[in-house]
């Protein structure tokens, strides 16, 4: 009696908490997500649910603008609506992305709005600052409340740099542990995945950064997650060899505002089942449309990169390394194999500037005329200290001057690396870095830094690191009997998770590939973890439209076979297929250019066999070119066996495909 007496006393305090409590929904176009929005006078609160599952508990949304809350009254509703839209993307893993979603939009005191997004697969809001004065951002608090303690994917910052909390590559291996077990001292980048009941993700991201810093995640109470985001710059400097420019103080506050403006969006992805992770627009749909009118220059394509392979060539008449003959190599490699363009990597500038102080050994003007002749373009890599001229708060005449003087020369883009920081003055820069670029018609690849949505504003930003890519090999210790990281694992997590924010700069393609026994970390002569059909199957499964050829010129020509089915692979799509997959398992994509189409997929160390069918495919009789895992992969003697075969398939049929440890398959079919 006394248990019950006590229910009943904490559903009347319920009661009389939410009375007068505002609550408001919106649903998915197809009725299956529902937002619930409950404001009570000074805190707003969503909860998401997809149909019998609870996605998200009541969570808090609020800002402080100048030391107050900017949500305050009881808010009420300015607009209400489904929204059905699509827009063209000129450089993507499909021609053009379907955009419908249930919306409603909040309205608060001092003209601030919320504006939530119901879409059949995710949910997201955003608030809208309606200021007219210049202001600071004081905090902003963003929640991700669970149901249970389930369990996650969970990429934490490491390696910070100089120790400075906030300066991080944003490459990360994925903890696998439940949402109570997070370190609480630590935090997370997004995306970020929690398993829900009945087989379904939720995956917690931030889409839509512009002038504002991203966001991270750390533990909250109980089952929630919290965001954390990097505090504006007072001060910097320089670290080590003067690649990184990290903050040495920071304000009491995030960042800087003139005026009203929107700030991020806050979303969670909810899928049915993982593969469904694999072809979601989420990040897309939320970036900022597109500012460029001409997109006609933009060329995406193949790149043989120096880097990985220490520009180690052989069997050449002239000592190889950063010097005008081994590009030429280089140059010629991309020619015979219909490579776009060549990247040319970190020494060939000053330390402290990129026109003065250059490498004596490397005469660029006369590669830029010999790339030119033979249809091939040349891409620099450059810090991004020194792009912008060691001035984060400004910047643009450093790199106004940089990339006229390239651009003249006939250069065709920058790799740019090093960012390493995602606080308001990186994330400004990154933007008017692209926008720069694009009005001198060069191509950007960044690294140290994750896809926020720069890349569909500015469709000439092509990739973004931001990934445990192919160059970790290069280092990677073993522990006990074999690597310290399961790579083939990551390599399967990852096309559901940071592939889910945007285009990722891998750089696959290495040639000497090794079981997990045999494999060792080697810098002048890495290989890969997994087989050589695991490799040739990213050029499928991994979104990159610049894609790398990481390995040496020598081995490519050596191994022409498969160096010829690599370069038939394009990097940008017109449809795109996820066929089944499972995260940190396996993963099958197809996707179609033309009236072609590309096939690939993946394991993790665990032998397994897939059947999908082909109804994509149109109808009659198709030819098949397949790379497959030989058979002395499967049985883990050879990683680098395979079996090029050529088939008969069609729309009615079922492919079997058999995958050795860490294995890969790949097709192409017309």
């Amino acid at each position: 009696m006394k248990q019950l007496t006590a229910i009943c006393v904490l559903l009347c305090m319920v009661c009389v908490a939410a009375k007068g409590a505002k609550v408001e929904r919106v649903t998915s176009p197809n009725k299956n997500l529902e937002i619930v929005v409950t404001s009570d006078g000074s805190n707003l609160t969503w909860e998401v649910n997809n149909g019998t599952v609870a996605v998200l508990e009541p969570s808090a949304i609020q800002a402080v603008v100048d030391g107050k809350p900017i949500i305050s009254g009881q808010g009420s509703v300015a607009r209400r609506q489904q929204v059905k839209s699509a827009f063209v993307t000129p450089v993507y893993r499909k021609k053009e992305v379907t955009d419908e979603y249930g919306l409603l939009v909040m309205k608060f005191a001092g003209g601030n709005t919320v504006e939530f997004r119901a879409y059949d697969d995710g949910a997201a809001y955003r608030i809208c600052l309606g200021g007219k004065k210049a202001s600071r951002v004081d905090s902003e608090t963003v929640e991700f409340r669970f149901a249970d303690n389930y369990q996650a994917f969970i990429p934490y910052v490491n390696d910070l740099r100089g120790g400075e909390r906030y300066s991080f590559s944003f490459e990360s291996y994925y903890d696998e542990q439940r949402l109570q077990r997070m370190f609480v001292d630590s935090l997370a980048i997004t995306p970020l995945s929690v398993s829900l009941p009945e087989g379904r993700k939720a995956v917690v991201m931030d889409c839509g950064v512009e002038d504002y810093p991203g966001m991270m995640l750390k533990k909250g109470e109980g089952n929630s997650l919290v965001a954390e985001f990097a505090p504006y710059v007072l001060e910097q400097g320089v670290l080590g060899r003067g690649l990184n420019m990290i903050a040495t103080k920071r304000a009491p506050y995030i960042a800087q505002i003139n005026g009203p403006r929107t700030l991020p969006w806050r979303a969670v992805v909810v899928t049915q089942n993982d593969a469904q992770l694999l072809d979601c627009d989420m990040a897309m749909r939320l970036a900022p449309a597109q500012r460029i009118n001409d997109t006609s220059w933009i060329k995406p394509g193949k790149v043989a990169w120096d880097w990985w392979n220490n520009t180690n060539v052989w069997g050449v008449d002239f000592e190889s390394g950063m010097n005008t003959a081994t590009y030429k190599y280089y140059i010629d490699f991309a020619q015979k194999n219909h490579l776009e363009y060549i990247i040319i990597d970190e020494g060939w500038s000053g330390r402290e500037s990129l026109i003065d102080d250059l490498n004596p050994a490397i005469n660029l003007q006369e590669l830029v005329q010999y790339a030119n002749s033979r249809g091939v373009g040349i891409i620099l890599w450059s810090s991004w200290r020194n792009m912008i001229g060691n001035d984060a708060l400004d910047g643009q005449a450093a790199m106004e001057r940089y990339m006229q003087h390239y651009q003249d020369m006939g250069i065709k883009g920058f790799k740019v690396d090093f960012f390493d920081r995602d606080d308001q003055q990186v994330i400004r820069s990154a933007y008017r870095m692209a926008e720069c670029g694009a009005r001198h018609h060069l191509l950007l690849d960044y690294h140290g830094l994750k896809p926020m949505g720069v890349n569909r504003a500015y469709p000439n930003v092509l990739n973004f690191e931001g990934v445990k890519g192919l160059e970790n090999s290069k280092w990677e210790p073993r522990v006990g009997d074999g690597p310290q990281h399961d790579q083939p694992r990551y390599d399967v997590s990852i096309p559901y998770l940071r592939m889910l924010c945007g285009p990722l700069d891998y750089t696959p393609g290495a040639m000497d590939n090794a079981t997990r026994d045999n494999f060792f970390g080697n810098n002048n002569h890495p290989m890969s973890q997994g087989t050589r059909c695991h490799q040739v199957a990213m050029y499928v499964v991994f979104d990159a439209p610049l894609q790398m050829l990481a390995d040496s010129p020598t081995k490519y020509m050596r191994e022409q076979e498969t160096t010829e089915f690599i370069r038939s692979i394009p990097t940008t799509f017109d449809e795109t297929r996820a066929l089944c997959g499972e995260l940190g398992e396996y993963v099958a994509i197809a996707r179609r250019k033309g009236s072609t189409w590309y096939v690939g997929a993946m394991t993790n160390w665990t032998p397994r066999t897939l059947v999908f069918d082909l109804s994509f495919l149109g109808g009659g009789s198709h030819q098949a070119c397949i790379m497959a895992d030989g058979v002395n992969a499967m049985n883990g003697k050879e990683a680098m066996d395979y079996k090029y075969s050529q088939m008969t398939v069609s729309a009615t049929g079922r492919l079997t495909v058999k995958l050795a440890p860490g294995g890969g398959w790949a097709a192409i079919i017309k």
